[in-house]
């Protein structure tokens, strides 16, 4: 039986929010934004366990947390990194015992409105493809940008790619074990490796695996500045 296990990213310090306190810890419509993100997870069928990665400093808070809800789902509150792919490999570390047959979703601690339909389409999902991302057509024309530092500097644009091929990426991204496992394990033999999500180093490290994507939606956002809050 195929095990799907939730990992809630919580690592972040949110040093764009301006706040003494991190993103995921702040106060929304009653609760943190926080528990509204993991009890998402928690009421979903398809997921049998739940483990949230936090910044050290922020492990007590958590697991206080924790013992007021009594998630019967969240099995293990695990240290994050200093950056968000460290996190993502303290999780899968966490779990490289457990048999091939596991599925890991990775998700935003600071994505609170993720939908059941998301979560239930990308477990789903997972059934047919070794890889599942999350994202949304971008509506915007995106600018790729360079910098030129000599006489000034300027910034300039140095390609503009055909919007209809442009998507934003979301959250939850989804893999079978032995997949984001062995990308990891690749990526760390890079010197030069760094990301900012899990798709990325997938599909840097083992492009051989094509990522199904599944359209996310627009209330799916994640909480970046004061002003998401609203």
């Amino acid at each position: 039986m195929t095990t799907n296990i939730a990992i809630i990213l919580a690592g972040g310090t949110g040093s764009r929010m301006g706040t003494d306190m991190p993103k995921q810890f702040l106060p929304l419509k009653g609760k943190s934004v926080i528990e509204h993100t993991i009890q998402a997870f928690d009421n979903a069928p398809a997921i049998h366990e739940i483990a949230v990665v936090v910044h050290p400093e922020w492990e007590a808070h958590m697991q206080h947390i924790a013992e007021q809800n009594r998630w019967g789902k969240l099995t293990h509150i695990l240290q994050g990194g200093s950056e968000r792919y460290l996190s993502s490999l303290n999780a899968i570390a966490a779990y490289l015992d457990y048999d091939e047959d596991t599925n890991l979703i990775l998700h935003d601690a600071a994505r609170p409105w993720v939908s059941q339909d998301i979560i239930q389409r990308v477990t789903d999902a997972l059934q047919q493809h070794p890889a599942v991302g999350v994202a949304i057509p971008s509506t915007d024309t995106v600018w790729e940008v360079r910098q030129d530092f000599s006489p000034n500097l300027s910034t300039f644009i140095a390609r503009i790619p055909d919007r209809a091929t442009m998507w934003r990426a979301q959250t939850p991204q989804a893999f079978r074990l032995p997949i984001i496992r062995d990308a990891y394990q690749r990526a760390l033999q890079d010197p030069s490796f760094r990301a900012t999500d899990d798709c990325g180093v997938v599909r840097r490290y083992m492009p051989e695996i094509k990522i199904h994507v599944i359209p996310g939606e627009e209330q799916n956002r994640k909480i970046t500045f004061p002003e998401d809050l609203q």
